[in-house]
């Protein structure tokens, strides 16, 4: 039986995200998983996620912070709260702040892998830090604030 991600606990109306809604047909269906007391996410960029020749476009550095972190904030609240992950009621968390950090250009020819972990729990805020590496060398920081998805976001 295949390991679910954090994103395969999302409720439908949670799941439209360009970054990792599985209901997106046209967006980059992340996947995120817990390692001990990290996160972790891989994604392969495509050839069309160039920024110049051979390296990665910023902004899907930043897309894939921000979404791994997201979704982070939410298992990390789960687990502070003792619930599993999908139990009632769900947790959806959005990002209040996004800060990217791009220590070196990131080759486009390598396996994204995004390492996190909660900084902070606190009430419906969750600061998630994280680290992005290619071939073995980190090429960007994120810390990403993320609060619970406002009720006027769930559809009734």
């Amino acid at each position: 039986m295949e390991k679910l991600s954090f994103q395969d606990y999302y409720a439908e109306w949670a799941g439209q995200c360009y970054g990792c809604g599985k209901y997106n047909e046209h967006g980059l269906h992340i996947k995120s998983y817990w390692d001990g007391d990290e996160s972790v996410c891989r994604f392969c960029p495509k050839p069309y996620h160039t920024a110049m020749k051979g390296f990665v476009y910023g902004g899907l550095i930043a897309s894939l912070i921000d979404c791994h972190s997201t979704g982070t904030a939410a298992a990390a609240a789960y687990r502070a709260q003792g619930r599993d992950m999908g139990s009632e009621p769900k947790l959806r968390y959005v990002t209040a702040s996004l800060t990217v950090d791009y220590l070196k250009p990131t080759p486009i020819d390598a396996e994204l892998e995004i390492r996190s972990r909660a900084e902070e729990i606190k009430g419906r805020k969750v600061i998630v830090v994280s680290e992005l590496f290619a071939k073995g060398e980190l090429c960007a920081k994120g810390r990403v604030v993320a609060v619970e998805a406002p009720k006027n976001m769930i559809p009734k």
